[in-house]
């Protein structure tokens, strides 16, 4: 079964939900006199989306816990939510439940990872799961209660959930899920949750990015190891690099311009004169 992620619904102008939430905060007008300025737009789209995308770089992430989206993801993996529910903050969750859902004839729906494909082990594992789902079916037909006979369900059993989460939580999710090194089925989910964002608030869309992203911290904090090996490392810097060059300055340590850098700069040659009436 495919993932899939569809947004049900969201805060009804989330944009708008979050510069009236900073600005109640940050200005001497009531929330009533900012919102009849944005409604007869002495407030514009551009202010607001500037006034957010500032009040973001200071940390300050109780407003963002105003705007809600809610979502349907299906046709993932039991393993994918174990990782899903340790996000527990600003977040709700609804999941498919194996103790009141009984798989009839003993199928049950089940993801294989590319990686055993690749090593051409899908066929043993479709062959295990068949023999798993016969052994479901007989314990299920001899009285087992289904929820006893889940013990035997591995981990790629297809799951489903419905949830509500708000933009702070959604951002953190991002910041750590759209991350090259989480794993690939998460990575997949979050890029979906972000797409269905984009597709109605490409503003805060764009702002859902892997947490070395320009909106987001802009280094990578993974191990330099873990930095070196990303696809995306050569265009974001490590923090161990930024701390290096920090301790530098403060020391005073900062190389200095040597003669060969200052020849190499001088012998930029000027361009030639052009001819006259050229």
């Amino acid at each position: 079964m495919a993932i899939q992620v569809t947004l049900l619904s969201h805060s009804p102008d989330p944009l708008r939900s979050l510069y009236m939430a900073y600005r109640t905060c940050y200005s001497s007008l009531t929330p009533q006199q900012v919102a009849r300025r944005i409604e007869d737009e002495r407030i514009t789209r551009e202010t607001m989306e500037e006034f957010v995308r500032e009040r973001l770089k200071t940390g300050h992430v109780s407003p963002l816990e105003q705007v809600w989206f809610e979502f349907a993801i299906s046709g993932v993996s039991r393993a994918f939510s174990h990782q899903f529910v340790r996000h527990r903050v600003g977040i709700s969750f609804e999941q498919q439940s194996q103790r009141y859902v009984t798989y009839k004839r003993g199928e049950f729906p089940y993801t294989v990872p590319e990686t055993v494909r690749k090593a051409g082990m899908e066929g043993e594992m479709r062959e295990l799961f068949e023999r798993v789902g016969e052994l479901y079916e007989a314990m299920v037909e001899a009285g087992v209660p289904a929820e006893d006979a889940r013990f035997l369900l591995p981990n790629a059993t297809n799951t489903n959930f419905k949830i509500t989460v708000n933009f702070a939580s959604l951002l953190h999710i991002c910041d750590l899920r759209l991350c090259t090194r989480a794993q690939w089925e998460f990575r997949k989910v979050a890029a979906l949750m972000r797409a269905e964002v984009m597709r109605v608030d490409p503003i805060l869309g764009r702002m859902l990015q892997p947490k070395c992203g320009e909106l987001r911290l802009g280094y990578c904090d993974e191990t330099e190891k873990d930095w070196a090996a990303c696809p995306i490392g050569r265009v974001r810097p490590h923090k161990e690099v930024l701390f290096r060059i920090y301790e530098q300055y403060r020391k005073g340590e900062l190389q200095p311009l040597r003669e060969e850098d200052w020849a190499a700069i001088e012998a930029a040659e000027e361009p030639e004169p052009e001819p006259a009436g050229g």
